[in-house]
């Protein structure tokens, strides 16, 4: 089974506001950079659909370890959270779990590869990592200059 490293990152300006996500996938010394924006959205849905891209992008079942700088996304699987807003019914002891959707997409992309993640500090000395948060403001710069045009 192949082995592939999926770096992502995503980000927002203002939150809600414009948001953008990058992901780098890395096999075999080759790499693929993604990366896409949104006018209106959230920190948490940049991050989450990165990993989801990222994994989208994978043709075949592989083993995939995920690096991501997002507490949100990586405690949910490292502290299973999932596990329990999915027996509860998407809910947690505070409410409704937000952004169901993109959490069903994931699973769903997961599902498809042996996946391990990783935490990652953010905006510190992971090349990688800053390079997909670069890839996200990017992609909000992009969104507010074609807003200006």
């Amino acid at each position: 089974m192949k082995e592939i490293v999926l770096y992502t990152d995503g980000a927002c300006s203002g939150n809600p506001g414009m948001g953008g996500w990058g992901a780098i996938l890395s096999y075999q010394g080759r790499e693929k950079v993604l990366s896409g924006g949104e006018m209106m959205t959230t920190n948490n849905r940049m991050e989450l659909t990165a990993v989801i891209e990222g994994l989208k992008a994978i043709k075949e079942g592989c083993k995939v370890d995920i690096y991501s700088d997002s507490a949100y996304v990586v405690n949910a699987f490292l502290q299973d959270w999932i596990s329990k807003w999915r027996a509860n019914g998407w809910r947690s002891s505070k409410g409704a779990v937000l952004n169901t959707d993109l959490w069903k997409s994931l699973l769903a992309q997961m599902a498809k590869h042996e996946v391990k993640w990783h935490k990652v500090k953010g905006h510190a000395d992971n090349e990688n990592n800053n390079r997909c948060d670069a890839l996200a403001r990017g992609e909000i710069d992009k969104l507010r200059a074609n807003q200006e045009n």
